[in-house]
């Protein structure tokens, strides 16, 4: 009987080492998979600054290039004084030559209002985050699945706050292992 009772003993500790070592792989999978993830990512951000470093240095080139692409005020009241000169002479030529030139400066200033605002249009827009959140709350760590929908929804609270607090830019990329402070109390 203590034989058969040893056995019994010996087998459950053999299940439940088996079951430990089974769960151990699935969460070493799942780690790798994370860091696969995390890599990649990685990757891509790294492609992004890269691209953002290059549209940097063509536009200081275009800075740089020493002609400006726009017109001076001084440049235009001159323009504007020479035509109001050769309409006042009746000399024609000269005021076909001072409206083909306050034209010429009028389009590059519209050109470079139009690049400047291209670049504008281009930039990433920036977040601001509100300030009215409560203050008092609990840590919480992000597990596989999670959403900031699905972790206000467990821990009750709302999703913008967990975003303000944490400073959250893009809120469906959370990664799973980071920690972040859920607000719980009254807002202030």
């Amino acid at each position: 009987m203590f034989k058969r009772l040893i056995l019994m003993v010996g087998a459950a500790v053999v299940l439940a080492l088996t079951a430990r070592a089974q769960a151990t792989q699935v969460e070493l999978a799942n780690l790798r998979e994370d860091v696969r993830g995390l890599v990649q990512r990685v990757g891509e951000l790294t492609l992004r600054v890269e691209a953002l470093e290059r549209q940097n240095a063509e536009l200081r080139e275009k800075l740089n290039a020493g002609t400006p692409a726009y017109a001076t005020l001084e440049q235009l009241n001159d323009a504007v004084n020479e035509l109001k000169r050769a309409i006042a002479a009746g000399d024609n030529a000269t005021a076909e030559r001072a409206a083909t030139q306050i034209k010429r400066l009028g389009d590059a200033t519209n050109a470079a209002i139009d690049s400047l605002a291209k670049g504008l249009a281009t930039r990433p827009t920036v977040t601001t985050f509100n300030e009215n959140y409560p203050k008092e709350g609990v840590s919480y760590t992000v597990q596989k699945g999670d959403t900031l929908a699905l972790i206000a929804k467990k821990t009750g609270a709302k999703t913008q706050d967990i975003i303000n607090a944490n400073k959250i830019v893009d809120p469906s990329h959370i990664v799973v292992g980071q920690t972040l402070f859920i607000p719980t109390g009254p807002a202030k």
